[in-house]
């Protein structure tokens, strides 16, 4: 198993934060090139369009935001 099969399959915690703003991160994107990028949901959404041309793979956790409020 190579590094980017361990990163894509790593869960996203509190320790990891949106490369844009700071926030926590809710999103991490795979670049075709192998580096990686974390957003947080807002970001996330402003930049998705530009991302799915130059994404291999985007793990989105975004759910977790409804989980952690209640929200059904």
């Amino acid at each position: 198993m190579n590094d980017q099969v361990i990163l894509e399959q790593t869960p996203l915690n509190a320790v990891d934060r949106c490369d844009r703003c700071g926030a926590q991160a809710y999103v991490r994107a795979i670049l075709l090139s192998g580096a990686s990028l974390l957003f947080c949901s807002h970001h996330a959404k402003a930049y998705a369009e530009g991302l799915k041309s130059q994404a291999r793979h985007i793990h989105d956790e975004t759910h977790r935001l409804d989980e952690s409020t209640g929200a059904e």
